[in-house]
């Protein structure tokens, strides 16, 4: 004889309950791994190069990788004071630029307020999106000289995080910390990107294409120091950056 089934209170068997949380755990798991991540970057693929401007690339960038520097470079300011005794006094004041000032405020605002002012985001992901142009332009990946304004063939975008519950209180004080592993990986996929920038210069000089292979590398290579920066340093995400270049 077949032993009666023992039905919940909803007239549900236990085993069924488990197997459909089971089930729903696994939906939720899939949805997530899918999520892209909160930093994306696309570059569009040219077509065709100009071969002269690609020749004089180093010298054409260096009005707006002035700017882009000003933004960006830290202050160091040393101030020495010689009194009546001959007792010489120096004084070193350092600052870490826009971006670092900006880095420092957002720690502060995430720690103790719980709030990351949308203006700030706005701002960093501006500069974000200029840096990423001015690279572009001195990598041969566009002919198109870096705008302040439009974004051009470059396209950057960064999610705004909600606070309360995508970011962590604590964790901003050690991102940059736990980032070390990128950190390592970049340094040699930026080397390989130079090899790459050579390659390509000879490439567009002789073809006037920049090869489709080599292209992709260094958006990759671009794109995961997108990844790096958003979680490290504009702390947008809790979500630790994939070893990818897709």
């Amino acid at each position: 004889m077949r032993e009666p089934r023992t039905l919940d209170d909803n007239g549900q068997a236990p085993g069924s309950r488990r197997q459909r949380r089971s089930s729903t755990s696994r939906r939720h798991a899939t949805v997530a791994s899918e999520q892209p991540y909160p930093a994306h970057l696309d570059i569009d693929y040219p077509q065709k190069l100009d071969r002269f401007t690609s020749f004089f690339r180093l010298i054409a960038i260096i009005p707006i990788a002035i700017v882009s520097s000003a933004l960006s470079a830290s202050v160091n300011e040393t101030v020495t004071t010689i009194t009546g005794d001959n007792v010489i006094t120096t004084t070193t004041r350092s600052g870490g630029g826009v971006a670092g000032g900006l880095f420092a405020a957002t720690v502060l605002m995430i720690v103790f307020r719980r709030r990351y002012p949308r203006w700030w985001f706005d701002f960093a992901r501006e500069f974000a999106r200029f840096g990423t142009r001015v690279g572009a332009y001195l990598f041969l990946l566009t002919d198109t000289y870096p705008s302040t304004v439009e974004a051009q063939s470059v396209h950057l975008e960064i999610d705004y995080p909600d606070v309360e519950p995508d970011l962590s209180r604590w964790l901003p004080l050690v991102k940059w910390l736990l980032a070390v592993p990128h950190y390592v990986v970049l340094v040699f996929l930026w080397v390989g990107a130079l090899f790459v920038w050579v390659i390509a210069w000879f490439a567009i000089l002789f073809t006037g294409r920049y090869p489709k292979a080599l292209f992709d590398y260094t958006v990759g290579v671009a794109r995961w120091g997108l990844r790096v920066q958003a979680y490290a340093f504009l702390l947008v995400t809790d979500t630790y950056p994939p070893f990818t270049l897709r």
